[in-house]
């Protein structure tokens, strides 16, 4: 199958143009911003709608600086070292989620402290939206015709641009499905129930599990970066971030488990 002609840029008028790499950003993060502020109603008296209308501008800076970093420094440095404003160049892709995760996280902690609110209750409540904006990353990096899967012989594989002439699995797809619809499902029923709302840092435990596990999957399909290729055993650098993050996904679940209730649930048992 042929990769569909769709045109990156949505609007072009001269050197100015709307892409769909750049909407697909936005759309993630302002429905996740929105789902949010719809979840702020679960955790009654811990957080108010405007403290997340603030927070929205210090989730882009750590999206756009941490993404952008950590794929200039951990998967094409030399290249940008020699290229310095391509850098800038955003809307040409280069978006490390491992790296633009990590620049929320202290987003999150610094507003959280800022604001004197639960650092654990805002990281939780950007982890049941992460997988929004994960799903319409995934779809951009698939208009951009990037990221790609190895090459194979199934049926729905697609000959991408850049790709070679061989089809190769549509793996932007397959995270989208995982990382995206199946995980946002997951979080979405799992905070329904008070016992995991309670348990501070329990969702983002279980976020941090299930991405890497969809991750590392997911990278048996895909063809790794050119200027990193494979690993140590034949695998990737997305399976060894990924690895790390389920380690820490299983290190946030005891804490949440064993720490004493939030301050919430404790006014609940007195009453």
């Amino acid at each position: 199958m042929s990769f569909p002609d769709i045109d990156p840029a949505l609007i072009q008028i001269g050197p100015f143009a709307i892409r769909w790499y750049a909407l697909a950003y936005i759309a993630g993060l302002m429905l996740g911003w929105a789902y949010i502020k719809c979840m702020c109603g679960r955790f009654k008296h811990a957080i108010t709608s405007e403290n997340v209308d603030g927070f929205l501008f210090w989730a882009i800076v750590g999206v756009i600086i941490g993404g952008r970093g950590g794929y200039v420094l951990f998967y094409n440095l030399d290249y940008y070292a020699s290229n310095p404003m391509a850098i800038l160049q955003v809307w040409k892709g280069g978006m490390s989620f491992h790296a633009g995760f990590l620049g929320v996280v202290v987003a999150t902690y610094l507003y959280a402290r800022k604001k004197k609110i639960e650092v654990m209750l805002l990281a939780d409540l950007v982890a049941t939206a992460a997988p929004i904006g994960l799903l319409f990353g995934r779809v951009a990096n698939f208009i951009n015709g990037e990221l790609y899967g190895r090459v194979t012989d199934v049926d729905w594989g697609l000959v991408f641009p850049d790709g070679g002439e061989a089809p190769r699995h549509p793996s932007q797809r397959y995270e989208a499905a995982l990382e995206g619809l199946l995980l946002f499902a997951i979080l979405n029923i799992l905070v329904r129930f008070s016992a995991v709302r309670e348990r501070r840092g329990l969702s983002t435990g279980i976020f941090l599990i299930g991405y890497g596990l969809a991750r590392s999957f997911v990278e048996l399909f895909r063809q790794p970066d050119v200027q990193i290729g494979f690993l140590a055993g034949g695998s990737t650098m997305g399976q060894w971030l990924s690895a790390t993050m389920i380690v820490i996904g299983v290190g946030m679940i005891v804490y949440a488990i064993f720490k004493k209730p939030s301050v919430e649930r404790q006014k609940e048992i007195v009453t």
